[in-house]
């Protein structure tokens, strides 16, 4: 029940509106003047203020730059009996949510309350989900290399510098990134990400660009690029290796000359845009081989970033699985599981060739399918316990003649390299050099559950 305070100097008005919103299911409370308002709110916030602007002593207008000074974030509803449109334009620049004259029409007052409380609860929807988000790419770990890598966020994240994220798979470049942009003076701006490994070539300018109506067969509309929408934002181009030589000239130029036209366009569009791209590719090695052009890659590497392995930062794997425990056992309405110690040594001891993201896939696919609270090493997949056998004793995971351990060693092969490439059979096909088809045909024979 939304609570509401009434100040006016009239003590009719109070008892009236006291009544008229007691009736309308609101919780109705009152105060006779500027100076009593600034008293009461600090013992009980309304969620909304009915304020009235001529008053003795101390007026609306006062109160209500004393309101927003101690309270930004409350609402408040002016009413006058002499107002005027100077007043109203006034009290907006103020913060005021409306400006009602007197007399009050009861059925305008309502739809400002109601309109007010909705606002009210949009914000506070906002300020929980951005706190969710936060959460969920909230960097975790203590350990040398993230305090390091944190360190350079903070003193690259306030500047203009374009930045070149590195790293394998499944790290956390995006997380990166992120966290570069809302530490930046454009964290209100918008944050658009590309993932140029995921858009197929000939629909890749449309979709960093935009296109004009009727630039090409099913653009039935005109339509903003990515660029566009990054205006005065920061665009993060993930998988930057993987983008083709015609659209890295294209993005060169934008980057050059801050300006493009859409595709089947002739109108020149300027944007002012932070590009962060990142890659798990040796771009320097690309460029040997003609598949990266070396002027976009020094335009980008202004500022290098590398994000390391999660085998490399062994001593964060605790919190890390922490972490995805408590946030997929909220995400499934599950009850709080905690990992048995030997589990947790083991995850911890484990190389995780996929990294971050094949830590938080397992830790979900626990919370998912462990019947109780206790997450201990029966739980843990075969495959991971298989793989911590000293390298000594790795004949002891084979069985039987040359041909069965050869398949053996072909379905942990096959294994390790879908997780190190997200369980993506495409990538993972051109990883080990197969046909998409014949990767497909050993995952099913091998019996192998994808892991999307």
């Amino acid at each position: 029940m939304p609570s509401i305070l009434i100040v006016d100097d009239e003590k009719s008005i109070r008892e009236s509106l006291t009544g008229i919103l007691q009736d309308e299911g609101f919780l109705p409370f009152s105060v006779e003047s500027g100076e009593a308002v600034l008293t009461r709110i600090s013992e009980d916030k309304p969620d909304l203020i009915l304020l009235d602007i001529w008053m003795p002593g101390m007026d609306g207008m006062e109160t209500l730059t004393r309101i927003r000074d101690l309270y930004p974030d409350q609402l408040v509803i002016m009413m006058s009996g002499h107002g005027t449109i100077e007043t109203a334009v006034k009290a907006t620049k103020l913060g005021a949510y409306d400006f009602i004259e007197k007399p009050l029409s009861l059925e305008k007052l309502l739809l400002s309350i109601q309109n007010a409380v909705k606002v009210d609860q949009l914000v506070r929807e906002n300020r929980e989900l951005k706190a969710r988000i936060g959460k969920e790419h909230e960097m975790i770990g203590n350990s040398k290399p993230i305090k390091e890598l944190k360190q350079q966020i903070k003193i690259a994240a306030p500047t203009s510098g374009w930045i070149l994220i590195t790293g394998e798979n499944g790290t956390g470049k995006e997380l990166v990134a992120r966290a570069i942009h809302d530490n930046s003076r454009r964290q209100d701006k918008s944050f658009i990400e590309v993932n140029c490994a995921a858009i197929p070539e000939e629909l890749i300018e449309s979709e960093l660009f935009g296109h004009e109506k009727g630039a090409f067969t099913g653009a039935t509309a005109q339509r903003r690029g990515k660029f566009d929408q990054a205006h005065q934002g920061t665009l993060f181009l993930d998988e930057i290796g993987d983008m083709s030589l015609k659209t890295q000239a294209k993005v060169l130029r934008i980057l050059q000359e801050h300006k493009f036209e859409r595709v089947g366009g002739q109108k020149t569009i300027e944007v002012d845009v932070r590009v962060i791209a990142a890659t798990n590719k040796d771009l320097e090695k690309e460029i040997s081989s003609g598949s990266f052009r070396e002027d976009l890659y020094y335009r980008l590497n202004v500022i290098p970033f590398h994000v390391p392995p999660l085998r490399e930062r062994k001593s964060d794997i605790p919190k890390l699985a922490e972490h995805f425990l408590e946030y997929f056992c909220g995400k499934e309405f599950r009850e709080t599981k905690s990992l048995e110690k030997d589990a947790m040594a083991m995850l911890s001891e484990y190389a995780w060739p996929g990294n971050v993201r094949e830590l938080k896939n397992l830790i979900e696919r626990l919370v998912i399918m462990t019947p109780g609270n206790i997450i201990t090493l029966e739980h843990l997949p075969q495959t991971l316990q298989a793989r911590q056998q000293a390298p000594g004793k790795s004949h002891q995971l084979f069985t039987g003649n040359f041909r069965t351990a050869k398949e053996e060693f072909e379905k942990e092969f096959l294994i390790q390299k879908l997780e190190e490439h997200d369980w993506n059979i495409s990538r993972t096909a051109e990883a080990v050099e197969i046909e998409r088809s014949n990767l497909h045909r050993k995952i099913k024979a091998y019996g192998i559950e994808l892991n999307k």
